[in-house]
């Protein structure tokens, strides 16, 4: 294919998928051993914190991340991200109290709250904005390799030698993340040097206002996913699923091949069409995991909740990008991930304090995230008006 009529298949975007790739791998391999990891601390009835914190922190993180991402550049803040992941793995190990573990998650959530912010600007500024949505797709693509063979690789490192081998090597993923990063060209034109002043952020670098009906629907369509983070790994369990990973596998699978088309279709048809779609085939997935009473019909549950999420996640983050102006793309991408990490951060904490170790207790919480979800998609089709939605901006590539 010739670059000229694929300009997104170039060697500046193809480092920015590996290095994400590599980052997913090493954030998310840790997933499906917390919950027993934390139990044998002593801390089992804290189990809806191991993602609370880490969203938290990463929320709180945004809005820092959004104002130096359009400040001192896209590449050094994607760095400070793997850079705390590399930090945490090698923490781990050391900090086994069970207030010592919270605190480390609580710090580790700041890893996400950089990376994926200055990843997407990234992504808008070497891509023209007419293929923003395929170009989302084919990222997120590579980000969900990562977040299926991560917990796979965890679960067997774990299996076959400790939970700390696990940490360690989340800790060399990252840090491949970052010799990746070294070598890739900076895209920001106007970049400042860094000033602890930057850290000061006023109200209205918080939030973009212009983004704020996608960041409504990201917020309750994400809820689930901190559900599942938190109770599917005792779930899978009680149904006789013995990788505490084929879960996330099963899903970021059906999740790939999705994505393979979800993003040109949202480019072609529309991001809120998609959008609409999705919300509808999210809620029929967590009916089905809530129902599941067999390891199949839990990994049907997976699948068609892969489906889901990889028609989901490239439109509404190309939506982001074009409802946002482009001086303010770090602002808004931050806007976005706001919202997904109170949405995540909170369907732990429900879950978790819902369940604890009453396993009867799983389904009902399924249930409810599909009333919740339906409602987003309810929003979408009764009151959003079109003429909110703005077509993509052809902007030209700075690759």
């Amino acid at each position: 294919m010739s670059g000229k009529k694929h300009p997104i298949y170039n060697l500046q975007f193809a480092l920015l998928c590996l290095s994400s790739f590599l980052f997913s791998a090493s954030f998310n391999m840790l997933i499906p051993e917390m919950p027993a990891y934390l139990t044998r601390l002593g801390g089992a009835e804290y189990k809806g914190y191991i993602i609370a914190l880490f969203t938290l922190s990463a929320g709180i993180s945004r809005p820092f991340s959004g104002k130096l991402t359009d400040k001192i550049g896209r590449v050094p803040v994607m760095a400070v991200g793997s850079f705390v992941c590399v930090v945490c793995g090698l923490l781990y190990p050391i900090l086994t109290s069970v207030a010592g573990f919270l605190w480390l998650r609580l710090f580790h959530g700041f890893s996400t709250g950089f990376k994926p912010t200055a990843t997407a600007a990234y992504v808008a500024d070497i891509v023209p904005g007419n293929r923003w949505g395929e170009a989302m797709g084919i990222h997120g693509l590579c980000f969900s390799t990562g977040l299926a063979i991560g917990p796979a690789i965890g679960s067997e490192l774990t299996e076959m030698f400790s939970i700390n081998a696990m940490f360690y090597c989340s800790s060399v993923f990252a840090l491949l993340s970052i010799v990746i990063l070294m070598n890739m060209q900076e895209t920001l034109e106007k970049k400042e040097p860094f000033r602890f002043s930057m850290m000061q952020i006023s109200r209205s670098e918080v939030i973009e206002v212009r983004v704020l009906v996608a960041a409504f629907i990201t917020f309750f369509s994400y809820l689930s996913y901190g559900i599942i983070l938190t109770v599917i790994s005792d779930w899978g369990e009680h149904l006789g699923v013995s990788n505490k990973g084929l879960f996330f596998m099963v899903f970021t699978v059906s999740s790939l091949l999705i994505r393979f088309v979800s993003g040109k279709m949202s480019d072609r048809i529309g991001r809120v069409r998609i959008i609409k779609l999705s919300l509808i085939i999210l809620v029929i997935s967590l009916i089905l995991i809530g129902f599941a009473d067999t390891p199949l019909s839990l990994m049907i549950g997976s699948a068609v909740y892969g489906v889901a999420t990889g028609m989901l996640s490239p439109a509404i983050t190309a939506w982001i990008i074009d409802l946002s102006h482009p001086e303010h793309r770090g602002k808004a991408v931050a806007t976005m991930y706001i919202a997904l990490e109170a949405g995540i951060g909170l369907g732990a904490f429900f879950a978790g304090s819902l369940y604890i170790t009453d396993v009867s207790m799983i389904p009902p919480i399924f249930y409810a995230a599909a009333i919740i979800t339906f409602f987003a998609y309810l929003y979408l089709q009764l009151f959003y008006k079109r003429k909110a939605q703005i077509k993509p901006q052809n902007e030209p590539s700075n690759s």
